[in-house]
């Protein structure tokens, strides 16, 4: 039975990164797009209203507050999608973590959801849910512990610190030539 190490601070803290990247440009994409849209829109309404609208500190801050809420939904989607399908975002795929229970199990949607939700208890105080992990003896942010999830560097080790997941893969076959 293989043993794999729990995935340290920093190697996480790099893969988050590179999905914050990911989450931002296609969140750019289509904002840039509704923008257009929008603008394309209100060219052809009448121009003064247009103006009024757009300087509306109401409307402004209604506009802020969806996209905000946009951002987020596409943020936990991201997580959810990626972590429920397969434990690895691209982050942490390039990487070589993933993300299982802490049976060494693959994550359910649902998990997977619990845990992207648990990203927002552990950002709450400047950021101390991730920085847990630098010091738990697991390797376990705030979200890990709510969802009861680990993360793990995906290559074989032999140490005694980690956990060990039973190989899924059936035997081979015994060639009895």
């Amino acid at each position: 039975m293989p043993v794999y190490n729990f995935a340290g601070f920093w190697r996480r803290l790099i893969a988050y990164f590179i999905d914050n990247a990911i989450i931002c440009i296609v969140f750019f994409v289509l904002f840039m797009i509704a923008i257009s849209a929008y603008f394309i829109g209100a060219a052809g309404a009448e121009e003064s209203r247009w103006l009024a609208d757009l300087t509306d500190p109401t409307k402004i801050s209604s506009a802020m507050i969806f996209i905000w809420l946009f951002f987020l939904a596409l943020t936990i989607g991201y997580f959810t999608y990626f972590h429920g399908a397969t434990g690895r975002t691209p982050g942490k795929m390039i990487l070589g973590l993933q993300v299982v229970s802490e049976e060494g199990k693959p994550l359910t949607f649902g998990i997977a959801f619990l845990r992207s939700v648990g990203y927002l208890v552990s950002s709450v105080v400047l950021n101390l849910g991730f920085i847990w992990a630098a010091f738990d003896r697991r390797k376990q942010g705030w979200h890990d512990k709510i969802a009861g999830t680990v993360v793990i560097i995906r290559e074989e080790q032999s140490q005694a610190e980690g956990i060990a997941i039973p190989d899924s893969a059936p035997p081979p076959p015994q060639n009895n030539n």
